[in-house]
């Protein structure tokens, strides 16, 4: 007779789910920042760069709280959004739209987290695990800070200069 599947068996699959996504975006970022050709961008991933080291390891404390082994499951959703910000950077290499694209691509998978993040820090919420649940709601208010900043930076200037650019 199969086990009934329960909020915490999601919470846990989703959890492993979210852990590989950010070693990919680890993995991801440095190569993001060196095809980035504005200086504030460049910036900005490896900023974010440092602060997905510390993603990971708040998902690591996370797993010690419900008892578990911190580890990864394929996230097809992650690898998917990862090789089409990969086709873009050589797509657009050298062309003025490339940090715009850059932008999108980033921006694609802050999403991806903040839509992971904030399903488990309700779930966690609801399971009681109340440890949990604020160091994913710290995680989720840097990713949705980030895709702000980069909102700000692709309007300020990124997206202008790729228009200017092409134009000229």
């Amino acid at each position: 007779m199969t086990k009934t599947k329960t909020l915490h068996d999601l919470f846990h699959h989703t959890l492993k789910d979210i852990y590989f996504a950010e070693k990919k975006i680890l993995a991801a970022l440095p190569k993001m920042a060196k095809a980035a050709q504005h200086r504030e961008l460049k910036a900005a991933f490896d900023k974010h760069h440092a602060q997905t080291e510390d993603h990971v390891a708040r998902l690591e404390q996370v797993f010690t709280e419900i008892d578990a082994k911190p580890q990864g499951k394929t996230c097809d959703a992650i690898l998917g959004i990862i090789a089409e910000g990969q086709e873009m950077m050589k797509e657009y290499k050298g062309s003025p739209a490339l940090d715009a694209g850059l932008i999108s691509a980033a921006q694609a998978v802050e999403h991806y987290e903040i839509g992971r993040y904030g399903t488990l820090a309700t779930w966690a919420d609801e399971l009681g695990m109340t440890k949990a649940a604020q160091l994913l709601k710290e995680t989720l208010a840097e990713e949705e800070e980030t895709d702000k900043s980069l909102t700000e930076l692709a309007e300020a200037s990124v997206n202008q200069e790729a228009h200017l650019e092409a134009a000229e």
